[in-house]
């Protein structure tokens, strides 16, 4: 079972496995480290810091270039406590120029020991759920061009392809 959970410092130690899994954030897509001003610091103040950061995104438009997202931790699991943090996924309330041709609505990933068990293909699915209950009726998903597991995951999930743009491929799915 996958679930989305709210990003909480109480799973720092959950966050830093997860962090480290990844090595880095270049592959976090989904994550929102871009916001801070610097890569997210593997310890409880880094995470307390993370976790502020998607609160603050998720209350309002920021400095008119972000728009007011919903981030999430995806588990493994129910969305209990103790569950396993293998991913990130961001939902995108309103799309802007830039995420209307490269970003999309949702943006996702999954840690490299995760992948290929289906983690990215059920947070997706409950993403674009997510999207539905915020009224939105189409959603936009892309991904790199050369990036096949991220593809077959969104056409899984019902991703109609329109085109290619920047180097992006372009997916919208009914809610």
């Amino acid at each position: 079972m996958t679930s989305l959970v709210a990003p909480d410092v109480r799973r720092w130690r959950r966050w830093v496995a997860m962090l480290e899994d990844f090595g880095g954030p270049k592959e976090m897509h989904g994550s929102g480290h871009w916001n801070l001003s610097h890569d997210p610091i593997p310890t409880e103040a880094g995470c307390a810091e993370f976790v502020a950061m998607t609160e603050l995104t998720s209350a309002a438009d920021l400095d008119g270039t972000r728009v007011r997202s919903s981030y999430f931790w995806v588990a493994a699991g129910d969305g209990s406590d103790g569950d396993d943090l293998v991913g990130f996924l961001n939902l995108r309330h309103t799309l802007n120029a830039f995420l209307l041709e490269e970003g999309g609505h949702i943006g996702f990933s999954v840690k490299p020991s995760a992948r290929r068990l289906g983690h990215a293909s059920a947070a997706l699915a409950l993403g674009v759920r997510e999207a539905a209950g915020l009224g939105i009726a189409r959603v936009l998903v892309t991904c790199d061009v050369d990036n096949e597991p991220s593809r077959l995951t969104i056409e899984r999930n019902g991703g109609v392809r329109e085109d290619e743009r920047n180097g992006k491929l372009r997916y919208w799915i009914t809610t």
